[in-house]
């Protein structure tokens, strides 16, 4: 079992004071896997201090040498890449083909577009005879979520540094492990004592500490719409930037004349990556009434086609849910839909065939969904895909901004088809004809997926506070 009891504030991994043992259960084997200490207020109370103490000074240094530290992070964290990845797998059940190239090439990508976007920020800009300029907001608490934990770790991390800020960063209880060697990663890189903290815990103990203290000058979450509104309210009371990635409930329109086969396989390989648990997963899949037989025979095609297995080996199968709650919940959401009338063209209920042990969930799939079922309405994360018949166009449009959430949109269509719809969709990201997420595009949404941008200058821009110099050039 893999041992993190230590929390890494200003430059060393030290003790709890207070805090708590947890293991982390392998999903795939329902056994542990990793142990860490859940930390206390007296914890996170030392993590600001450092941070706040360092803030001094790195938020004084130059571009130049906030690129360089960022460059040797890239290094330091491509030579961990494999060990990073075997924590990822084992504590939320990626499998290693998964891991080992989107999951931890992700921070790759991330730590590249900062250093690319601050190369090229503009940090002060002249209005008349004054000087418009951009510096570090602060002390940055970085909450992360389990389901592609070191994206999330490294989009917030990697920006903060270059924008000069200092860091306390919470990821999730469920995939700590990539966390702490992320931390032995900027501890080798030589990041500066007290710039980057890292305290575990769980959202009531550590993230609400964070959340709520006075020392922290911005919060920066990722994960569901109902955290979000936690942190959001034990913000308020000290008035600090709350920064937030949140839920999603994606529809990917296959407008008429789209190629239904490549929107079938486009919408439903976004889904069944990673078992269905991304917040852009355009599980919502709307088809024209009359392509609604032809686009659910290709998709059931598909989803049998695709098959459950150890994440511990290479393939393309896909690997369990986190943990049983969430298995729990997935279970609870395909009864309901079958409760309300859809028709399930496959999958179900229960484990795949075969498996025993594990949080594994059958890919999938329902047809004759209305949008107003509790599977079109919430967040399944896992492998469930809706298929949902529309009239026409404005029909289509309707049902797809027919939601609480607005992170992304797929739409698949000609040109001129795709030139009409895409402005008119409420989302932060619209796809078209597929793609895949650029980490020097702003990510984000809408409505109640969150406010702020993250990846590239957007994301940099987030970390810093706008001040005015008036007559600074009379």
């Amino acid at each position: 079992m893999r041992s993190y009891l230590k929390h890494y504030i200003e430059g060393q991994w030290i003790e709890s004071e207070g805090g708590t043992r947890h293991q982390v259960i392998n999903p795939a084997t329902e056994s542990a896997v990793t142990e860490i200490t859940l930390g206390s207020q007296a914890d996170v109370d030392k993590a600001v201090a450092a941070a706040r103490t360092a803030f001094e000074s790195f938020s004084r240094t130059s571009v130049e040498e906030r690129i360089a530290l960022i460059e040797r992070v890239l290094e330091e964290y491509k030579r961990r890449t494999e060990d990073m990845a075997q924590a990822i797998s084992a504590e939320m059940g990626a499998p290693l083909s998964l891991a080992r190239t989107a999951q931890v090439g992700s921070g790759i990508g991330h730590l590249m577009s900062a250093a690319r976007a601050l190369k090229e920020f503009q940090f002060e800009e002249q209005v008349d005879n004054s000087l418009v300029v951009h510096e570090p907001i602060g002390v940055v608490a970085m909450i992360t979520p389990w389901n592609w934990p070191l994206n999330q770790i490294v989009s917030k991390v990697a920006p903060a540094l270059a924008a000069g800020c200092t860091m306390i960063l919470k990821p999730s209880e469920e995939a700590p492990g990539c966390a702490a060697i992320f931390a032995e990663v900027m501890d080798a890189a030589g990041v500066p004592a007290g710039v980057f903290n890292l305290v575990n815990g769980d959202g009531p103990g550590v993230g609400t500490a964070l959340s709520q203290h006075k020392g922290v000058d911005m919060v920066s979450f990722t994960g569901s719409t109902r955290a979000g509104i936690a942190v959001a309210k034990n913000a308020a009371d000290t008035v600090k930037r709350v920064h937030q990635e949140l839920g999603g409930k994606s529809p990917s329109l296959m407008l008429e004349g789209a190629d239904v086969g490549a929107a079938v396989k486009g919408t439903l390989f976004s889904v069944l990556m990673n078992s269905g648990q991304s917040c852009i997963a355009p599980a919502r899949l709307l088809v024209p009434a009359a392509l609604e037989k032809e686009a659910a025979a290709a998709a059931t095609e598909m989803m049998k086609a695709t098959s459950c297995g150890d994440p511990a080996e290479e393939g393309r199968h896909l690997g369990p849910v986190v943990n049983k709650a969430q298995w729990e919940k997935i279970q609870g959401l395909i009864r309901k839909g079958l409760e309300e009338g859809a028709t399930l063209e496959t999958g179900g209920p229960g484990r795949p065939d075969g498996i025993e042990t594990g949080y594994f969930v059958k890919p999938t799939l329902f047809s004759g969904v209305r949008n107003d079922m509790t599977i079109a309405r919430e967040e399944i994360f896992g492998p469930v895909v809706t298929i949902i018949p529309y009239k026409d166009e404005e029909d289509a449009v309707r049902i797809a901004n027919d939601t609480d959430y607005g992170l992304s949109a797929v739409v698949f269509g000609s040109p001129d088809a795709v030139k009409r719809v895409a402005p008119r969709l409420r989302a932060g990201m619209v796809y078209i004809n597929g793609g895949q997420p650029n980490p020097d595009l702003p990510f984000g949404g809408y409505k109640q997926s969150g406010n702020g941008r993250e990846h590239g200058k957007y994301g940099l821009a987030e970390f810093m506070e706008v001040k005015s110099l008036v007559g600074a050039l009379a």
